[in-house]
């Protein structure tokens, strides 16, 4: 695991509660930045890029430093 994520995921559990900000769309949902360069994927939403959004996260996938979110 790299850094930044391997802190940040340390100190996150499934359900937190997190605010960030859209940084890509694409077809399937959008990016979220929660931290720098700490991104997490928000599933089928269609939100504009620099847009803040409540997150809460439902999976982390620590190996392949990927998280699921749920818009809160």
């Amino acid at each position: 695991m790299t850094e930044p994520f391997a802190p940040f995921i340390a100190a996150q559990r499934d359900g937190t509660v997190l605010t960030g900000r859209v940084v890509s769309e694409m077809p399937f949902g959008v990016f979220v930045e929660m931290a720098p360069d700490i991104h997490g994927l928000l599933v089928g939403a269609k939100l504009a890029e620099g847009t803040e959004v409540r997150v809460k996260v439902l999976d982390v996938d620590a190996e392949k430093q990927r998280m699921s979110l749920a818009q809160v």
